[in-house]
């Protein structure tokens, strides 16, 4: 996959399934000696127009790619940090305690399945118990019924999330690109998963592509065949940005 003058570009990334490896469970997944590295280099190429998207909350991507600190958005969006040193800001309030209590409750009922709470949202995992999708799926669906309206369902590769209704991958692309050091650049965006596809149609809606990762999700129409197709990509970018450096942007006051 060539871009056409990448020193131009801003690059958003996901991280499960895109940069890392999907894991049985959340935490078991295997961080790529080489992934913070590479992501500083680029970072540092493009003048910090690099940013993670993903459905893990900030501090998961700060402990992923520890010491590196990026432009951020977590759990979908609900977090926002605009820069590697910037403050962490909030889309979003917590998730209702009461819907949340209901939704732990299934992992009681489904030996196997794996609850993981983001603060912001709760997330179902089904991946080592398949066979219990519609189960799950069912009961997500009365737990939503039941709550304030401001909650939906976001399907994903074996995972259903509870998640505000009004946070998306998207919107947070779009939030990036309002402010330095991303303003002004053709938005790039990588990812894998259901939750991803706002993100991809906002960077093509703003002149740029939406990139595809093979999985679950995007099978027979990715532009990746995996996680170590992304990185080795990112690294040729790297590598010319590197060999060919543009000259440097003025820097503007970021204001998230």
């Amino acid at each position: 996959m060539r871009l056409d003058n990448p020193s131009d570009c801003a690059i958003f990334l996901d991280l499960d399934g895109t940069l890392i490896d999907i894991a049985p469970a959340p935490d078991l997944v295997r961080i790529p000696a080489e992934l913070a590295p590479l992501l500083g280099r680029l970072s540092s190429s493009l003048g910090g127009a690099v940013a993670i998207i993903s459905g893990r909350p900030i501090a998961d991507i700060n402990r992923f790619l520890d010491p590196l600190r990026l432009a951020a958005a977590g759990v979908h969006g609900a977090q926002l940090r605009a820069s590697g040193d910037g403050e962490v800001l909030l889309t979003v309030g917590p998730m209702d305690p009461v819907v949340a209590s209901a939704v732990n409750r299934l992992g009681e009922l489904h030996p196997g399945v794996i609850i993981e709470p983001k603060v912001h949202s709760i997330a179902v995992h089904y991946r080592q118990v398949p066979a219990v999708e519609p189960q799950i799926e069912a009961a997500l669906m009365r737990i939503v019924a039941d709550s304030p309206d401001h909650f939906i369902l976001s399907p994903g590769r074996c995972v259903i999330e509870v998640v505000p209704r009004h946070v998306s991958k998207g919107a947070a692309l779009e939030a990036f690109l309002a402010l330095p050091p991303f303003r002004g650049r053709r938005p790039i965006m990588v990812g894998d998963d259901v939750p991803d596809e706002s993100a991809l149609l906002a960077a093509a809606r703003h002149g740029g592509s939406g990139l595809r990762v093979a999985g679950e999700h995007f099978r027979g129409q990715a532009d990746f065949k995996g996680p170590h197709e992304v990185r080795a990509w990112l690294a040729s970018i790297a590598n010319g940005l590197e060999a060919h450096p543009a000259p440097r942007r003025r820097a503007e006051p970021s204001s998230l």
